[in-house]
């Protein structure tokens, strides 16, 4: 089953609003916690605006979750087995990277694993998020080159190799190369 851009805008929409009204906050609250403009909040929940990566993670974060639990389903957990054709999907509307989540949705295990298709010459900002202390992540390379930037250290990632990371710290993610990088990043939401 092909989802759509305009699919995946009207579930991120749904899921934004929900998670919103869950939480008890605002559009005033959730922009002062997050950082985004309320304009760009009512956006997103009106399907008007396709949210890049770094502005779902000020989200995610704001309301408490990682951005894989964002996209995670409610629904408590019908299989342990997640089968590649129905894993969820979604493309970053400012690069163009696909975000593929790998867990089975449901369970109660803390990590959480995505694999990544990262366009040539792309760059994903994170800022610093002070609630996201306890998570770490693994990034591990799969394909191409991936610099992760983090302050003033730069990691340069070769086919194989794995960084462990807070990801609390700011993190840039950068494929320097001409051709696509993929990999799986394996995060954990609680040390």
């Amino acid at each position: 089953m092909e989802t759509t851009d305009h699919d995946i805008e009207n579930a991120i929409s749904e899921r934004l609003k929900s998670l919103r009204a869950r939480a008890g906050l605002t559009l005033d609250d959730l922009a002062s916690r997050s950082g985004v403009s309320r304009a760009m909040i009512s956006r997103v929940e009106r399907a008007e605006a396709s949210p890049t990566a770094a502005l779902l993670a000020r989200l995610s974060e704001a309301l408490g979750l990682s951005l894989s639990a964002f996209f995670a389903d409610d629904e408590p957990q019908s299989s342990p087995l997640s089968r590649r054709a129905e894993q969820k999907l979604w493309r970053d509307p400012h690069t163009g990277y696909l975000r593929r989540s790998v867990s089975p949705p449901g369970t109660p295990s803390r990590v959480d694993i995505v694999e990544v298709d990262f366009p040539a010459h792309a760059r994903v900002s994170f800022p610093p998020r002070e609630e996201s202390r306890v998570m770490t992540q693994h990034v591990w390379l799969f394909e191409g080159v991936l610099e992760m930037i983090i302050g003033e250290t730069v990691h340069r990632l070769q086919p194989g190799d794995c960084l462990y990371m807070d990801i609390g710290d700011a993190f840039d993610f950068h494929n320097p190369s001409d051709q696509p990088a993929r990999y799986a990043v394996i995060l954990d939401r609680g040390r």
